[in-house]
C-alpha cells in the first residue's frame, strides 16, 4: 500500500503532539510511565488514522473509451440535471460522491483528455451535503476536454476541510483513472458532463471507487 507524500508534516505534527501532551501530563505530577503510555496510544491512533486517510492505492480503469468512472472514492449524493453555463455552457447532468472520513481522498481523472482550466475559487464552508454547498462553497474546477465529450471536476471544502488541492496543468494530457489531485479532509466531488453525451450508470447511495467504478456511459 502506498501513501501520499503531503502525510510527512502530518505525522511531524502528531509526533510533536504526543511529546507535548507528555509533557503537560508530567506538568501534571502524572508519572513518567503512564505519561508515556497515554501520550503513546494517542499518538499510535493519530498516526493510524493519517495512514488510512493518506493512503494512496492502485486503481485499474475500465480500457472501454465509452467507459467514465467516479473521479472521488465514496457514496453518491445525487444524480440530478442542472444548467452549467460556465464551463460547459450547457444543460449537463452532475455527479456527487460524498467522502467519508476512512475513504481515499487521492481523486482521479474521470475521462481522458486536455486539462482546458484548473483554477481555485474561494467561497462558502457549507456542509457539503446541503445542495447549495455545490455552488458556494469553496472549491476547485477542473475542466478536463475529452475527444468525445467534456467533464468539469469540481472538489468542495466543507466546513472542517483543510482545503483541497490538484497536481495538473493546462494543457496537460490525462489518462483516464489519473491521479489529478486530493480532498485534504475535503469531503465532496462533483462531476458534470453535457446531459445529451452520457448515459449514468449509477444512482444515488451506490458506493463507488475512484478511478474503478464506472459510472456513466458516452453514448453512441
Amino acid at each position: 500500500m502506498a501513501f501520499r507524500i503531503e502525510i510527512v508534516p502530518f505525522l511531524l505534527a502528531v509526533i510533536v503532539l504526543g511529546a507535548l501532551l507528555a509533557g503537560a501530563l508530567r506538568l501534571g505530577k502524572v508519572s513518567w510511565r503512564k505519561a508515556f503510555v497515554f501520550s503513546g496510544i494517542v499518538t499510535v491512533i493519530l498516526v493510524g488514522y493519517l495512514l488510512v486517510f493518506f493512503r494512496d492505492p492502485v486503481r485499474i480503469a475500465s480500457p472501454d473509451p465509452a467507459d467514465i468512472v467516479a473521479g472521488a472514492e465514496g457514496k453518491i449524493m445525487s444524480v440530478v440535471e442542472v444548467d452549467e453555463p460556465e464551463f460547459l455552457k450547457t444543460k449537463a447532468v452532475r455527479i456527487s460522491i460524498f467522502l467519508s472520513l476512512v475513504d481515499v481522498h487521492v481523486n482521479r481523472a474521470p475521462i481522458a483528455g486536455k486539462v482546458e482550466h484548473a483554477e481555485y475559487y474561494p467561497g462558502a464552508r457549507f456542509f457539503t451535503f446541503d445542495e447549495k454547498s455545490s455552488e458556494l462553497n469553496q472549491h476547485s474546477s477542473i475542466v478536463i476536454r475529452g475527444e468525445k465529450t467534456t467533464c468539469l471536476v469540481k472538489q468542495i471544502v466543507g466546513p472542517v476541510a483543510r482545503r483541497v488541492v490538484y497536481w495538473l496543468k493546462p494543457d496537460q494530457m490525462l489518462q483516464k483513472g489519473d491521479r489529478i489531485g486530493m480532498m485534504k479532509f475535503g469531503s465532496r466531488l462533483d462531476m458534470y458532463f453535457p446531459r445529451e453525451d452520457v448515459e449514468v450508470l449509477v444512482k444515488k447511495g451506490d458506493k463507488v471507487r475512484a478511478g474503478e467504478t464506472v459510472v456513466a456511459r458516452l453514448k453512441k
